[in-house]
């Protein structure tokens, strides 16, 4: 299978038109005209090929598309976005699948064109627990918590075994489907880790259940709280339907000192 550089030959052909036009527009305008070239480039027949790079791509079968993107990734070609496009415009996601367990770089681009796909949610769990790429791990999450309600058997064990417990907090906010199990995993967490009080809280103003105000404002009510964590409870507390009201003086509080401005100055 031979390889085309398209992006290379866009460059070529942008470089020559900057030179002719520079004077034409200013900078902040190449940056809505380039893309436009682009655009148009992807229609533009090649003399080589006799084709446009979309007809090039578009010819091809599902089994071709993904191996052509291995290809590139392996002879480092760089990958256009009229390929990533012809990919995306097929949905080819069993093709794409196996590339989660490929290299680096089969794995990114896998990613980014599966996107939140529901048939990779499985496979991004158990990467989320396999992985020691952080990166990986948030992208993973990120995926996971839009199809939360299908893996939250599994998150629930997960967390109960150890596994990634603070990624797991997170997936189960998401979840949509009430489940008085993790409603009380999520209490748990927040009451029992200080460390952590404005990511728990979060979770709990994610989840969306009303019930967990009353430790939402026992806990921004105690004393000993930093402005971090009075913002974040405060912001739990509204996201359900509470208020809290009492004015507190953070003033001797040393990120309130560092957002806040001097009033006498």
């Amino acid at each position: 299978m031979k390889l085309y550089d398209f992006d290379g030959m866009f460059d070529e052909k942008l470089t020559e038109y900057i030179s002719k036009n520079s004077s034409k527009y200013k900078e902040e305008e190449w940056e809505d005209i380039i893309p436009e070239l682009y655009k148009k480039f992807g229609d533009t027949p090649i003399k080589s090929l006799g084709k446009t790079p979309r007809e090039f791509y578009g010819g091809m079968t599902d089994g071709e598309l993904i191996k052509c993107l291995k290809l590139h990734l392996k002879n480092g070609v760089p990958v256009s976005e009229f390929l990533c496009g012809a990919i995306e415009g097929r949905k080819l996601t069993q093709g794409l699948l196996p590339l989660l367990d490929g290299t680096q770089e089969e794995i990114e681009y896998a990613m980014n064109l599966l996107g939140a796909d529901p048939a990779a949610t499985d496979k991004y769990m158990q990467m989320l627990l396999t992985t020691d790429d952080e990166d990986i791990k948030n992208r993973c999450v990120d995926f996971i918590k839009e199809n939360a309600d299908a893996v939250s058997n599994a998150v629930k064990e997960n967390y109960k075994k150890g596994a990634e417990r603070e990624y797991m907090l997170e997936i189960m906010s998401r979840t949509t489907k009430k489940d008085e199990e993790i409603f009380d995993i999520l209490i748990k967490a927040f009451r029992s880790d200080p460390d952590e009080v404005p990511m728990h809280a979060s979770y709990l103003a994610a989840y969306g259940d009303e019930r967990a105000l009353p430790y939402l404002l026992d806990k921004i009510d105690e004393d000993g709280i930093t402005f971090v964590e009075y913002q974040e409870l405060k912001f739990a507390i509204e996201a359900l339907g509470g208020e809290y009201t009492k004015e507190r003086d953070f003033s001797s509080d040393p990120y309130f000192k560092l957002i806040m401005p001097d009033k006498n100055q």
